[in-house]
């Protein structure tokens, strides 16, 4: 009797963890542009202080990428996604290498930063294909 009263009477299910709206690769694109710049930057300038503090806001932006891109694996793409994109699982994994200290938080090369955007656009493109389904 008891289990029947607290048994939910309405059952209701989504495919990520809050209401639609709320996930977005555009976040993980930003800071890897802020990647790419302070490269830029870090390249064009000789002064050592303004290089340390380039480096040290860079790896910072390039955590932040790993952090969004994580959220969006974790929190947003179920496994329907997968079966439908079983590349994701690469592409992610990619794309957090390249943002980590093999590519942005370990890297000065301008190439590793536009590797990087290349697969957070590979990533959107799949991400606003499932919002579209």
């Amino acid at each position: 009797m008891l289990a029947r009263l607290l048994r939910p009477r309405l059952v209701a299910s989504a495919h990520c963890d809050l209401p639609c709206g709320v996930y977005d690769p555009a976040q993980a694109r930003i800071e890897a542009e802020s990647v790419k710049a302070i490269i830029e930057k870090y390249n064009a300038n000789e002064d050592p202080v303004f290089r340390t503090r380039a480096l040290i806001i860079k790896e910072q932006r390039a955590e932040l990428v790993k952090h969004h891109l994580w959220v969006l694996w974790t929190d947003y793409f179920k496994p329907p996604h997968l079966e439908a994109h079983p590349e994701l699982h690469q592409l992610f994994w990619e794309a957090t290498k390249l943002a980590g200290a093999a590519g942005g938080k370990g890297t000065v090369d301008v190439a590793q930063a536009d590797e990087l955007l290349a697969k957070i656009d590979e990533i959107s493109k799949i991400f606003w294909a499932t919002k579209a389904a």
